[in-house]
Order: C-alpha cells, then sequence, then structure tokens
C-alpha cells in the first residue's frame, strides 16, 4: 500500500509517527486569543478553519518558538498528551523575504493523523492542547523547538510558521461488533473484543483467487466511505500462502493511520475494496498482484507474483 506523502511536515526536521466540527465560520485573523508572546503576534491569519489559510507576515524575521489560539474549537476534546490527533496543516517557511509555501495538507488530499509523542516539538503540543475539534491554532516553530543536536543545523534568519486545524480526536482503535467468518478458504481470521489487535493467518496450501475479494468480518453501523475521503485505519497485511506479515499498523504500537482512498493514493485493491464500506468496519482483502504491486513488486518481501491479504479496520472518514 502506498501512503500519501508527508512532505508538509518535513518542514521542520520532526518526525511525525506516521468527527469534525465547527465553531459557527468566525474568521480567523479577527478576534483571537494569545495564549504565547511571541512572533505569532506580529504574523495576521485570513480564512476560516476548515479552509487553506494566507499568512501575512512582517519583514523581521521572529527567531523564538511561540504559538496561538486563533479558534478553540468547540468538537468533542482537545487531544491530551500521547494521543493521536486529526489535523489539516499548512507551513511556511518564514525568512522575511519570500515567505514561502512549505506545503499544506489541503493540496495534498486530506487530514493526517498526527501521535503526539515527544518527536512533536513542545510549542505544537501547547497548541494541541488547547485546540478543540473544529478549531484552529499557529504556530511559530523556530530553531529553539529543535533537539539540541539539530540547532546547529538550522538555517539562521528564518522560522517556520505552522497553521493548525483540528479535525478531531479518534475514539476508536479497533473495529467493535459481532464477527463473522469471512468465508474465504485458506485464510483463518481471530477477532478478539475490545481495543486487541484481531490475528490474521494466511498459512495454506490452496490456491489464491485471481480476482478481487473483499470480505466484511465486522459491519460497521457508520456512513459508508465515499472516494476522495481520507479514511483512518487499523491493518495487518500479509501473503497468501506463507502468513509473512510485511505491514502492519498494529505492529507499530496499534497507532492508525490515514490516507486518501478512491483517488489512486493507494493499490488499486484498497481503493475497489473499502469505497462504500460503513465506518466501523473490519474488512477482508484478498489482492491480487495486477491490483496490489503489479509486476515489480515492493520491497524484499513482496514479489510480482504474490497475492496480498489485508484484514483493515475503518475508524473513520474524512
Amino acid at each position: 500500500m502506498r501512503r500519501r506523502s508527508m512532505a508538509v511536515l518535513a518542514a521542520v526536521p520532526l518526525i511525525f509517527a506516521a468527527a469534525c466540527g465547527s465553531d459557527g465560520g468566525a474568521a480567523t485573523g479577527a478576534s483571537s486569543s494569545a495564549s504565547s508572546a511571541g512572533g505569532v503576534t506580529e504574523l495576521q491569519v485570513t480564512g476560516q478553519a476548515g479552509a487553506k489559510p494566507t499568512v501575512a507576515f512582517p519583514p523581521k524575521v521572529v527567531e523564538t518558538s511561540s504559538y496561538k489560539v486563533l479558534t478553540p474549537g468547540t468538537t468533542g476534546e482537545a487531544a491530551k498528551p500521547g494521543a493521536s490527533v486529526i489535523a489539516n496543516f499548512t507551513v511556511f517557511t518564514w525568512d522575511g523575504k519570500e515567505n514561502k509555501l512549505a506545503g499544506s495538507t489541503y493540496d495534498e488530499g486530506g487530514p493526517q493523523v498526527i501521535t503526539l509523542n515527544e518527536q512533536v516539538p513542545e510549542i505544537l503540543r501547547k497548541g494541541f492542547a488547547e485546540t478543540k475539534g473544529g478549531g484552529r491554532f499557529m504556530s511559530v516553530v523556530a530553531k529553539d523547538a529543535l533537539p539540541a543536536e539539530q540547532q546547529a543545523q538550522a538555517p539562521p534568519g528564518q522560522s517556520q510558521v505552522f497553521v493548525v486545524d483540528v479535525v478531531g480526536v479518534p475514539q476508536e482503535k479497533a473495529a467493535k461488533g459481532t464477527a463473522t467468518d469471512p468465508g474465504l478458504d485458506g485464510v483463518k481470521v481471530e477477532n478478539p473484543a475490545g481495543d486487541a489487535a484481531p490475528k490474521l493467518t494466511t498459512k495454506t496450501k490452496k490456491k489464491a483467487p485471481k480476482e478481487l475479494v473483499a470480505k466484511t468480518v465486522i459491519q460497521g453501523t457508520g456512513p459508508e466511505v465515499k472516494s476522495g475521503q481520507s479514511i483512518l485505519v487499523q491493518y495487518a497485511g500479509k501473503i497468501w500462502g506463507s502468513d509473512v506479515e510485511f505491514d502492519s499498523s498494529w505492529s507499530r504500537g496499534a497507532q492508525p493511520i490515514m490516507f486518501q482512498i478512491g483517488t489512486g493514493k493507494v493499490i488499486k485493491g484498497w481503493d475497489q475494496g473499502l469505497v462504500g464500506v460503513p465506518i466501523g468496519s473490519r474488512v477482508l482483502l484478498s489482492i491480487p498482484p495486477d491490483l496490489g504491486y503489479g509486476k515489480e513488486g515492493s520491497g524484499e518481501k513482496i514479489k510480482g507474483t504474490d497475492t496480498l491479504v489485508f484484514l483493515v479496520d475503518v475508524l473513520g472518514a474524512y
């Protein structure tokens, strides 16, 4: 499965481990509460939360980190330390000259899910801690926000400016409900209750299906996923016949991932098998090579002749 580029988050040397609301549409950059003094007070953000913003920059760059809540939001609760949060980012390089747009999730197809761990600069975590779904904050991320070993490498005379629109904090970590046998000969699925990871077994001598197979294991009760939405999922992927696991969000700390569906951002088997699935579902996908990575395969584990088997929990769509 291909993932959407996270180039927007490379505007500063970070590593982000890979219910939307509105506050009524007040324009940001009008009345807002300052959460921290510093460079953010010199910037003017226009546009409404939930849409790509524009920023007016003064000529003098402030090289001290700060943040400011522009719209606090009204949906759900603000993200706690260590939690995952869904957000849109627009990032600028503030150099006092060109002040170029470094990237925006609004240009890349949808929001991203971020885990608020120690790899995220504290100045951004402070903004998330005070902003609920539907809200917006901005932050100047200067070199003082970086680890000591990276500060010397940061270009002088510039800072990064993040405008962050919080979509929400996902509550579910796994599909919940009554599980059924997917009925695919050669594949076994064990479905523990709660947030525990399901177990997928693909060790078999049975021949793999030649066509795409999509079987519902747990039927969700939410709205159906639409093409073009960004979906939040947990998943495990194995190779038919060998039981070799080549990828799994469960194995990476059970942190869900997000990507756009139905638009060619992921392999064809995902686009064809997950559009129309109700949110809250667990789906088994058997994907032949032509709907996977094709004749070239992918990496060291997936050959061009391999049929891929995924177990996917669809946790949300935005």
